[in-house]
């Protein structure tokens, strides 16, 4: 039975088209030892999938069409993401708009110098797409996982609390040499970002209202991470920061938005003090956190209390917002905002 080359012939054709875009066929056929029957198909396979561009008939000139796809695996040792990016991907997202372009080399730098300094593994492999609509970036490493790997590190007792944690944005698990600005920032900025480790997937839908995250029956190992973008996108990074910042001239990261239906763990409501803690871990280092309460129905007075009066009482530079709050949340808030007034008001004047 012949071997199926297929794969080696389109990799030989897409290597070749900008050097030999008059003699394709004969030039890939020579190289590899196939017929030019055989090269020939293939190229119809590529003009038919967009990879190919062609002009002319009898003659006809090639050219690199405008889908593309790439993969490429190294080794995580002595790896440089800038150098993954400036020889591997860019070159395959030629023509791409500047600004998709940034975003692009943004979150796939990010996300590879992630799995450089945090993975604990060995290889990590990056997928590129890009067809005449959008851009795919897949990174996949072979090591202990990101959930797992957050929890281990901020001692939560579930994986899925994690996700609440990466939500408020800087968090790192080496301070020393990351802001923990990379995955929050990188979310926000493409169409589509999802992470999948050990039992978990985490989904952000840009026209979605909310985040989402599935339990998967398949256990995987390391961390893959695909991130999506329309090459028409109107998207730029500036606006993104600017979102997340303290005003227009500051580009700080000093708000946050964080989903308070995250600090709930299966089906238990959000009633205890000790799940207000939860929450609002690590907040305190924003300006202004924005408290995103959809899909929540209710809370109890003393995870309200705990949030809106002690919390608001023990850091009065933090301003706190509340979105999406159902009137019985409204109602819970205003008490324990009411409550906090009135320890304001009992506080000694100074000097007495």
């Amino acid at each position: 039975m012949a071997r199926d080359r297929s794969a080696e012939i389109d990799a030989a054709l897409l290597a070749e088209v900008t050097a030999h875009p008059n003699d394709l066929t004969r030039v890939v056929a020579s190289a590899i030892g196939v017929s030019r029957q055989a090269v020939a198909s293939r190229v119809r396979h590529l003009l038919k999938h967009g990879l190919l561009a062609k002009s002319g008939t009898t003659r006809p000139t090639y050219q690199l069409g405008l889908s593309r796809r790439a993969h490429f695996v190294y080794p995580l040792e002595g790896l440089a993401e800038d150098r993954v990016w400036t020889q591997d991907v860019a070159p395959v997202l030629q023509g791409v708009p500047r600004e998709i372009i940034d975003i692009c080399h943004f979150g796939l730098t990010e996300m590879v110098n992630n799995a450089i300094d945090h993975s604990e593994g060995t290889e990590v492999a990056v997928q590129v797409l890009r067809d005449p609509r959008q851009v795919f970036l897949g990174i996949s490493d072979d090591g202990v996982g990101i959930f797992g790997k957050i929890a281990r590190a901020l001692d939560l007792a579930d994986q899925r609390l994690a996700l609440l944690e990466l939500s408020k944005g800087k968090l790192t698990t080496d301070p020393r040499r990351h802001s923990g600005e990379g995955v929050f920032f990188t979310s926000r900025m493409f169409d589509r970002y999802q992470i999948m480790s050990g039992e978990l997937l985490f989904d952000h839908d840009d026209n979605e209202p909310e985040d989402w995250l599935f339990h998967l029956d398949d256990t995987a190992g390391g961390t893959d991470v695909f991130m999506q973008i329309a090459v028409d996108s109107a998207r730029n990074m500036a606006e993104i920061y600017a979102q997340y910042s303290s005003g227009p001239d500051d580009y700080t990261f000093a708000r946050t938005v964080v989903p308070v239906r995250l600090a709930k763990v299966g089906d238990e409501n959000l009633v205890s003090r000790s799940q207000a803690k939860r929450l609002m871990r690590r907040v305190d280092g924003f300006r202004v956190v924005v408290l995103d309460f959809a899909e929540v129905e209710r809370i109890g007075q003393a995870f309200a209390d705990e949030v809106f009066r002690v919390f608001a009482n023990e850091h009065p530079d933090i301003e706190l917002q509340s979105i999406h709050a159902t009137p019985g949340v409204q109602q819970m808030v205003r008490r324990a905002e009411v409550a906090r007034d009135e320890d304001v008001n009992q506080m000694p004047l100074f000097g007495t």
